[in-house]
């Protein structure tokens, strides 16, 4: 396995362009933090955004959810900022609600979990930040 297997261009541009609905896992609602920054900027260019976090009500005027399995609608893209240990289960929860892709954050390292997405056949983005490569896709 190399970097290469869970970030290439085409499987970013794929899930950039299709996948419309984001669940964030990890969100925060501190303004300061990545998470909410990606979110916001997502949410911004179009996307819609479902934060999942079990310990905050609602950030960025939408209610948050504790898990995946809680979200009361289609999802096609898991965003995760998690720490790389914690994602298994989150990757499991998300071949179970039929989410398209999973997308984990830059420095979220996670090859088995990311192997066993692909296999039940997710699309699978790790250790790249969404804003930087939809930034990148808008402007070259």
């Amino acid at each position: 396995m190399s970097d290469k297997d869970f970030a290439d261009k085409d499987t970013i541009k794929d899930i950039l362009e299709n996948c419309r609905i984001i669940a964030v896992v990890g969100i925060s609602d501190n303004p300061d933090r990545p998470s909410y920054h990606v979110a916001s900027y997502m949410l911004d260019s179009g996307y819609e955004i479902i934060p999942v976090n079990p310990s905050i009500e609602q950030v960025l005027g939408r209610k948050s959810y504790p898990d995946l399995l809680s979200i009361p609608q289609k999802v096609d893209v898991i965003d995760i900022f998690r720490r790389s240990e914690t994602v298994g289960p989150i990757v499991d929860d998300a071949i179970k609600i039929g989410a398209k892709a999973i997308w984990l954050q830059e420095g979220i390292i996670n090859e088995e979990a990311c192997l066993k997405a692909k296999q039940a056949g997710l699309k699978v983005v790790m250790d790249r930040c969404m804003l930087k490569e939809h930034s990148k896709m808008q402007h070259g």
